[in-house]
């Protein structure tokens, strides 16, 4: 048996939202003709969701080809922000995946565009522990194929899924594998195997699932 975690990343492993709005709001003041200007509260709002679903909620009355554009520029001068301004981790991250990599195969498993979570793992201090990463900007796949396809990579037979929305939820149960709700996170879910109020919570809530269950897949 060959255990794994596998996390979001927006609102589980970090907050980016604070960077992002201030490098989205930027490209499209300056590489566009739009008058758009959005907010923290936008950016969670559009967190966990997809490419094409976050550029409808920016752009709505927009063509598809269009919204994408504009939000490819976004993304673009994100990408070049967030190497300069780095985004806060969550208290204890560190020596918590520390601990959890001794024991499961971690990775990360984003609806994120490609090179994001690269710089996470850039970033964080830490890329060591994670195997394997995929997002659904590289293979655009659903995340819940991705959680699979991250799975069979890696040999996993017992995974859990980590991550803050109800579109995380969903994923992991296409995916047949337990929910663990971030709820320090942007969102709320239900039907979750466990709820962590901090990430430092992860490793018990570890122990105590393989405990009531022998696996947790």
């Amino acid at each position: 048996m060959k255990k794994g975690i596998l996390f979001d990343l927006d609102g589980t492993l970090w907050d980016s939202s604070a960077e992002c709005v201030a490098a989205w709001n930027e490209a499209i003041r300056l590489e566009s003709d739009r008058t758009e200007q959005f907010t923290l509260d936008d950016m969670h709002g559009f967190m966990g969701k997809t490419i094409e679903a976050i550029a409808a909620m920016m752009f709505p009355t927009l063509p598809d080809a269009e919204r994408l554009r504009l939000l490819k520029l976004c993304t673009d001068r994100e990408h070049h922000y967030l190497k300069s301004h780095r985004p806060k981790l969550y208290a204890e991250e560190g020596a918590v995946l520390h601990e959890l990599a001794k024991e499961y195969v971690l990775g990360v498993v984003s609806n994120c565009q490609e090179g994001y979570i690269e710089i996470y793992l850039d970033q964080c201090g830490f890329p060591e522990l994670f195997c394997d990463f995929e997002s659904a900007g590289h293979t655009g796949k659903s995340k819940g194929e991705n959680i699979r396809l991250v799975m069979a990579r890696q040999g996993i037979t017992d995974c859990v899924y980590v991550g803050d929305t109800q579109g995380d939820c969903d994923a992991a149960k296409m995916a047949g594998i337990p929910f663990i709700h971030a709820a320090y996170g942007f969102g709320t879910a239900d039907c979750c195997a466990a709820t962590l109020r901090a990430i430092s919570e992860l490793p018990e809530v570890m122990k105590r699932l393989y405990s009531d269950t022998g696996d947790v897949a």
